[in-house]
This record gives C-alpha cells, sequence and structure tokens, in this order.
C-alpha cells in the first residue's frame, strides 16, 4: 500500500473550507512522524496494476503530461533494433482509460489491459508522437540511446531531501484544464510547515502537534491539533526506472534532468537535480487529477516557523 499520509488529519484544519485542494498536494508529500518505511517498489507496481492503474513499462524511459483532467503517459523500452512504446491514459478516477484510438508514431496502438496502449517500432526512432484524441504529443527521446541509469542520481537526491534543516517552494498544482491554485511553502525539520495560497486564499501554519489556519490573510487564526509531521522529504515514496533525460543550466546551476515512476503514490516525476549538491531545482508530478509543478529553493536559509503571535 502507499505510506500513510497526513491527508485525514491536514484536511481538518480550518484551511479546507477555501484551500482543501492545496493542503491535498501537502498531504501527498508527507508522514506521520512514526510512519513505516515506504514498501518495495515491485509490490507496489503490482498492487496499482491490480487496481486499474496504468503502471509503465518495465525498463522504460519515462515521460508523462497532462491532458485535461487525464493523465497521459509515454514509457519506451530499448531493445535491440526495436523499442516497445507504451502510453498510458489516467482518468480523474484514478482508474485506466480504456477502448481509446491511439497511435504511436502513426502506427496503431494494441490494446494492453486498462488505460495501456503498446506498439513496437522498427529501429530507434528520434522521438515518439502520440496521438489519442485531439492531442499529438511528440517526445523527442534523449542522446546517447539508452540513456543513462539515473538510481543512484535520485537516492542521492533523497538523501539531500532528508538532510535538509529548511526549504521553500513555489508549486502550481491542477486538477484539470479548469481548476488551479498556485501557493507558496516553507518546511523547517524536523515537522514544521507554513504555506499560503496566492490571491486571497488560505494560510496554514504546523508546529509540533498544533496548528494554526485562517481563510484570509487578514483572517483570523484558528488553532487546532495536529498529528506530529516528518519534514523535509520529497514528494516521492518509491524510485522505479530512473533515467536522465538530459543535462543543462538552470537558474546558473547545472543539472541533470531526470524521470521516474513512483510505485507507491503511484505517479510519474520529472525532475531537475543540482549535480554539485543533488538539491531537487524542480520537480513535476503527474497523477490522478492531480499535476503538480514545484520550483526549490532557499535552502537551509529559509526564515524560521513560529506560531503565529
Amino acid at each position: 500500500m502507499p505510506r500513510p499520509s497526513l491527508k485525514l488529519v491536514v484536511l481538518a484544519g480550518v484551511a479546507l473550507l477555501a484551500g482543501g485542494f492545496v493542503v491535498a498536494a501537502f498531504a501527498l508529500r508527507s508522514t506521520p512522524a512514526a510512519a513505516p518505511p515506504p514498501p518495495e517498489a515491485v509490490p507496489a507496481t503490482a498492487q496499482a496494476a491490480s487496481s486499474g492503474f496504468p503502471v509503465p513499462p518495465k525498463g522504460g524511459v519515462l515521460y508523462a503530461r497532462q491532458m485535461g483532467g487525464e493523465a497521459l503517459a509515454l514509457g519506451v523500452v530499448p531493445g535491440r533494433g526495436t523499442v516497445l512504446a507504451q502510453a498510458s491514459v489516467l482518468s480523474g478516477q484514478r482508474q485506466g482509460v480504456s477502448g481509446l484510438s491511439v497511435s504511436l508514431n502513426g502506427k496503431p496502438a494494441e490494446d494492453c489491459g486498462s488505460g495501456c496502449y503498446r506498439a513496437r517500432l522498427t529501429s530507434r526512432p528520434q522521438s515518439v508522437t502520440v496521438h489519442v484524441r485531439k492531442t499529438n504529443w511528440q517526445v523527442h527521446l534523449p542522446t546517447p540511446w539508452p540513456p543513462r541509469d539515473a538510481t543512484a542520481i535520485v537516492d542521492q537526491a533523497t538523501a539531500a531531501w532528508r538532510a535538509l534543516d529548511s526549504l521553500s517552494f513555489d508549486e502550481h498544482l491542477s486538477s484539470d484544464a479548469v481548476h488551479s491554485t498556485t501557493s507558496t511553502w516553507r518546511v523547517e525539520s524536523p515537522g514544521k510547515v507554513a504555506y499560503s495560497v496566492a490571491g486571497g486564499g488560505p494560510d496554514g501554519i504546523i508546529v509540533g502537534e498544533k496548528r494554526w489556519d485562517r481563510t484570509t490573510p487578514t483572517g483570523k487564526w484558528v488553532e487546532s491539533r495536529q498529528s506530529r509531521v516528518t519534514q523535509p522529504v520529497p514528494a516521492w515514496t518509491a524510485v522505479q526506472d530512473a533515467h536522465v533525460l538530459g543535462e543543462g543550466v538552470l537558474r546558473g546551476r547545472r543539472v541533470w534532468r531526470v524521470s521516474f515512476f513512483d510505485p507507491g503514490t503511484p505517479a510519474w516525476f520529472t525532475v531537475a537535480i543540482d549535480k554539485k549538491t543533488y538539491h531537487t531545482l524542480e520537480s513535476e508530478m503527474i497523477t490522478t487529477a492531480h499535476f503538480m509543478h514545484d520550483v526549490y529553493g532557499a535552502f537551509n536559509t529559509t526564515p524560521a516557523i513560529k506560531a503565529p503571535s
């Protein structure tokens, strides 16, 4: 099963009245202080598949994007003289969308399960174009091919997360093509959190076993009890099929751009990891009705989080 989250606890806060959407985002990346370690990737993947979630192909180089209120993912598995391409279509109800007409580089894809569509492409294509409904999505494959395994990079990035004293980040979160929110966050070890929703939305603060919420930036803080949380932690719970998609420079820092599947959530991730510090500078997560883009900074220099005065 996915690791326990704070969803039931956090949603009890007053912020639910106007900001439950953004609070749920925090719930997906948070663990109770006494949470057990995350499950092994293979059982989690099997569980997701059996529940109707269209898991990516084993060994695939992975990509994912929002398609309205659905998630569209592509997995490309290297082979000798061919590649296996699989498109996954996930509904807003955590189920694969079946019965679609899907083509991969113009070749009709065969049904391979709930929301799963596959085609074997001859030679090594420079790109793969997924056509489904009115969407034409061209994905350029990395060079060299097959790309470098990035499991060790993500493992070090995970360790860097857990070693942080504090950080801040901006987040854009949407559930479909219409509903979205933007928020700013501060997190501080061992378990302090503060967030504010842009546009006059709610604010929230968690310190130890207490939390404070208000529905507007000038509203009255309402105190309530809170289970202890462990922060900072990354948004992912497990890592499968991590590959380096490319390298570059982001905000003056040399980075790897890495993709992988998290079978514990489950979700697809694309992240930018600082080559020197292994800090995650950006993260994009695609999963059920949850399309999240985070930009991270102020590592170990975030202002202290305190209870409201």
